[in-house]
C-alpha cells in the first residue's frame, strides 16, 4: 500500500515508527512526522480524551508554561487590539490573563467553544498552544490562520517540536498522545512562512511566532 502525502506539504512520505497501533511517518520534504491517518481516534473519543485533561487556567504552572504565548502578546500589543485563542481547549490561562489585563480576545475550539461566528472576523494576534500538533488538516488549517490575522498580526504557535538530532523519537513522550497526529520539523515553519508568505518567523523554545505581512 502507497503512503499517504504529508497533510501539510503534500511531500512523499516514507515508514517511520510504530508504537502499539500507530505508524508514524516521515515527510521527505518538510521533515515533518505523522500519524497515518488510518490510525485516527474517533472524533467522540478524542473529544473524551481532551475532557480528561486538567486544565485549570487558575493552576500558576499552567500559566507558567504558557507564559511565552502571553508574555509576547502583552509586549508586542496593547488591550484595544483584537486576540483569538485559537484551540483554548476546556480553559485556558492565556485568555484568563490577558483578559484579567483588560486585552480584547475570545476564544475559540471546536469542541469546547464552538463558535463559528468568530472564524468571519480578523484579528490582531492568535494564540495557538498545543494545538497544532492536532491538525489532521495542518494545510487547511494554516490557511485559516493566515486569513484570521489582520495584516501585520503575528501568530503565536506553541507545540514541542520534532529534533531527531536531540532526542530518540522512541523515548518521546509527546508521541504517546494518541491525538497528537502532526509533529513538526523545524523545516516544517519555513515552509509555512514560504508557502503562506509570512513576513517573519522565529523560534523560541517551544514557540513559534509568524508575523504577516502589512
Amino acid at each position: 500500500m502507497v503512503n499517504p502525502n504529508c497533510p501539510l506539504c503534500s511531500g512523499a512520505s516514507s515508514d517511520y515508527f510504530t508504537v502499539k497501533d500507530r505508524q508514524f511517518l516521515q515527510c521527505s520534504n518538510c521533515l515533518s512526522v505523522f500519524m497515518n491517518p488510518a490510525h485516527y481516534i474517533t472524533t467522540e473519543a478524542e473529544e473524551a480524551h481532551y475532557r480528561k485533561h486538567n486544565n485549570d487556567p487558575e493552576d500558576i504552572r499552567y500559566q507558567n508554561f504558557t507564559s511565552p504565548i502571553t508574555n509576547g502578546i502583552l509586549a508586542d500589543f496593547e488591550a484595544h487590539h483584537t486576540g483569538l485563542d485559537f484551540g483554548s481547549g476546556t480553559g485556558s490561562p492565556i485568555f484568563k490573563l490577558l483578559n484579567d489585563n483588560k486585552y480584547d480576545i475570545v476564544q475559540y475550539d471546536l469542541f469546547f467553544h464552538n463558535t463559528p461566528e468568530l472564524l468571519t472576523r480578523t484579528y490582531d494576534y492568535i494564540a495557538c498552544s498545543e494545538t497544532a500538533e492536532h491538525f489532521k488538516e495542518p494545510y487547511r488549517e494554516f490557511v485559516q490562520l493566515y486569513r484570521l490575522l489582520k495584516p501585520g498580526g503575528k501568530l503565536y504557535l506553541m507545540t514541542d517540536r520534532f529534533k531527531p538530532e536531540e532526542r530518540e523519537f522512541k523515548a518521546w513522550q509527546y508521541k504517546n498522545d494518541p491525538t497528537h497526529v502532526f509533529l513538526y520539523h523545524a523545516q516544517a515553519f519555513e515552509w509555512i512562512k514560504r508557502e503562506f508568505g509570512f513576513k517573519g518567523l522565529e523560534f523560541y523554545t517551544r514557540m513559534v511566532v509568524l508575523e504577516k505581512g502589512s
